[in-house]
């Protein structure tokens, strides 16, 4: 087995503890984990270092950085033309007084409060304040429904569902009838449509707890150990029913102490890190970075519009001007296309003086670049760009949730925006590792963070294998699942990913597949997916998803999509292509403007550039086997809408491979002699 350690020389200043000798012997099943709502756990505690800090729960985590921040803005959003604010004492006490609306509107002890509707200051509020009550906080993905609505309000005996306006509310009440522990529904956006019993307002809500003594709130908390549940995150279940990761208070504190740490967040007496929300909170990763990362050093956490994955989040960077900013790969691709489409537009001058700075952008970290150069290349081009995406005061910009191209990494890279990778699951509070300014390696998710292992278990003769976690960041079981527990965690303790990778000699992390994701050929190959995938779109810009095809087949197939419009109501794909598609048909001599002219290989223009830019990526292939024999375009792009992506935008591949089945066993009909350069096969 392979084992990476932090030392102290990766992250200065920081003693990292490694796992202690004592737990090397297969634990009691019981300490180390539980998947019991009521349970406790044995925390990972190590030595020495930041594995050895006391834990905390979120109210004393809380009560921390209202004592040290106080008077700082915790949280701002904007209400018609105006910017309201709450300091973090305000925050504190919104967050008490809706702890105590919830215990009079009957929360019990271990039992959820679901909340479903895009991220606001009432969202926050919510999840805090059924920690404090002894709750669990839940978060439902705002695209779920109904009855993906009430399998997590089920499985988390929800008493309480918190939503945000009519539209959720209406999944809530088609299905209420069969939650038995439901007690309250609060909506807190818009005006009641219609009144109903114990149905409330947000004001009606806070006006509850309002007078209420705190002697019950008060006990409660007393009665909180870091080492029990307070979070329930639900995977995106990409198969199968979603599994509620159970999040212990440590696991929030701890972890928000060692990322602020790892990424050297300043605490607001000194400077304030201000972040934007715009991601799914249901998700940990917006949770880490937009409550507890943020609450650990006094930030600001601004809130971005419900329309913000539409086009508005860019309106939102400008005004706030965030020091720190996450997205998903799909928020920095939509970025890229466009500025690349914007870039096309901008005169013959401009476009060269960019070109020019790019180049100047693209040189390695490792080298000295030129003063001059840098210097001319930020004054004219990095800083205008920084500025026009609200990122000009932004010194710390993340990437993660899903993978990312390399030639994304390399255009935001070439501006002068290196993307800082990170990697961890829900399952591990959201990071594990994370990439650094002097620590970054192009397409390594950086080192892992203070406090944490890694270990590469069995790794073949490349040093590949499965990713295991280990540290106070691992979670404390899944709620009412103890096999599924027992699966991902061994023995000994260790979270096993179920994700694929190795360390180059400098203890980089280099995510290299998905062990479920492997494509295992009828001759044998193991072929990961992603790398092929992302070659095919590098080589073809017009391509918006790829999916590999070939498990237990005779060759690989791929579908394809190209970029086109997105509804923004629905978040529905359409038939129009994006701009930056029309004008790369226009230079290949098409004149395609629609997804439905191009489909299918109904333009022999696109057809031809496409079977060119297959036969480009085929050439670099490791192996025969590795090469894409057929192909088809699908008649429109993949989408959460759709439902071939997740919430973070990651595919997800059964679900398509059930959708195109025909277009899948279409590729497999006619077995012929599988395609080399001299035997050419029909792409379609």
């Amino acid at each position: 087995m392979a084992l990476h350690k932090t030392t102290d020389e990766e992250v200065p200043g920081n003693k990292c503890a490694h796992r202690p000798d004592s737990l090397s012997l297969a634990v009691a099943e019981s300490d180390l984990w539980t998947s019991r709502g009521d349970g406790e756990v044995k925390l990972r505690m190590g030595d020495s270092g930041i594995a050895a800090e006391p834990p905390l729960t979120v109210d004393q985590m809380f009560k921390s950085a209202v004592e040290r921040f106080g008077r700082y803005t915790a949280l701002g959003w904007r209400e018609g033309e105006q910017t309201k604010t709450l300091s973090y004492k305000e925050y504190y006490q919104a967050c008490r007084t809706a702890a105590k609306s919830f215990l009079k509107l009957g929360l019990e002890r271990y039992h959820g409060v679901g909340i479903l509707g895009f991220n606001s200051a009432e969202w926050f509020i919510s999840d805090i304040a059924a920690i404090l009550a002894g709750g669990f906080a839940v978060g439902i993905y705002t695209t779920n429904s109904p009855e993906a609505c009430q399998y997590v309000a089920e499985n988390c005996k929800a008493n309480i569902i918190v939503v945000e306006n009519q539209k959720q509310l209406q999944k809530i009440l088609q299905i209420q009838d069969k939650l038995p522990h439901l007690k309250a529904i609060i909506q807190y956006k818009d005006a009641l449509k219609e009144k109903r019993p114990n149905l409330y307002t947000w004001a009606d809500f806070m006006e509850l707890g309002r007078d209420e003594s705190d002697t019950q709130l008060d006990g409660i908390i007393a009665t909180q150990k870091p080492n029990q549940c307070c979070t329930l995150i639900y995977t995106s279940g990409t198969t199968g029913q979603p599994k509620g990761v159970m999040l212990s208070h440590d696991n929030l504190t701890w972890t928000a102490l060692s990322v602020g740490c790892h990424v050297r967040l300043t605490e607001a007496t000194k400077s304030q890190e201000i972040v934007v929300s715009y991601l799914p909170l249901s998700h940990i990763a917006a949770q880490m970075v937009d409550i507890w990362v943020t609450m650990k050093v006094g930030g600001a956490t601004y809130f971005a519009q419900p329309d913000a994955l539409k086009g508005t989040l860019v309106n939102t960077m400008r005004e706030v001007r965030p020091t720190a900013f996450m997205g998903v790969p799909r928020v920095w691709e939509k970025m890229q296309e466009k500025m690349k489409s914007t870039g096309a537009k901008s005169s013959t001058v401009r476009r060269k003086v960019a070109v020019w700075a790019k180049g100047v952008g693209t040189v390695p970290r490792t080298v000295v670049r030129t003063p001059v150069n840098y210097r001319l290349a930020k004054k004219l081009v990095f800083t205008k760009v920084r500025k026009a995406l609200g990122l000009d005061r932004c010194t710390k910009c993340y990437t993660g949730a899903a993978p990312i191209t390399k030639d994304t990494l390399e255009f935001f890279l070439s501006l002068d925006i290196p993307l800082y990778e990170l990697y961890g699951m829900s399952e591990s509070t959201g990071p594990h590792t994370i990439s650094q300014s002097e620590a970054f390696r192009l397409t390594s998710c950086g080192k892992v963070i203070p406090g944490c292992e890694t270990k590469i278990h069995s790794p073949d003769e490349e040093g590949n294998g499965e990713i295991c976690f280990w540290g106070r960041h691992v979670f404390m079981g899944y709620l009412n699942m103890a096999d599924k527990t027992k699966d991902a965690l061994d023995d000994e303790g260790w979270l096993h990913s179920g994700d694929l990778g190795k360390h180059d000699e400098n203890g980089f992390l280099f995510i290299t597949g998905r062990i479920k994701e492997l494509i295992i050929t009828a001759g044998g190959e193991n072929i990961p997916p992603v790398p092929i995938e992302d070659a095919v779109k590098e080589a073809l810009p017009l391509v918006s998803n790829a999916m590999l095809i070939g498990d237990k087949r005779k060759f690989l197939a791929m579908l394809l999509t190209i970029k086109c419009q997105v509804n923004g109501d629905t978040g529905a794909p359409e038939d129009e292509l994006t701009p930056e598609a029309i004008e790369l048909c226009r230079k290949l001599g098409s004149s395609a403007t629609r997804v439905s002219e191009i489909a299918g290989g109904r333009d022999r223009v696109i057809h031809a550039a496409i079977q060119d830019g297959i036969n480009r990526v085929n050439e670099n292939a490791t192996s025969n086997a590795q090469r894409i024999q057929k192909w088809t375009i699908l008649g429109q792009d993949f989408s959460i809408f759709g439902g071939e992506l997740g919430p973070t935008m990651k595919l997800k591949r059964p679900v398509v491979m059930k959708m195109y089945k025909e277009q899948i066993e279409h590729f497999y009909k006619e077995v012929v002699t599988p395609s080399t350069p001299d035997n050419p096969m029909p792409s379609k």
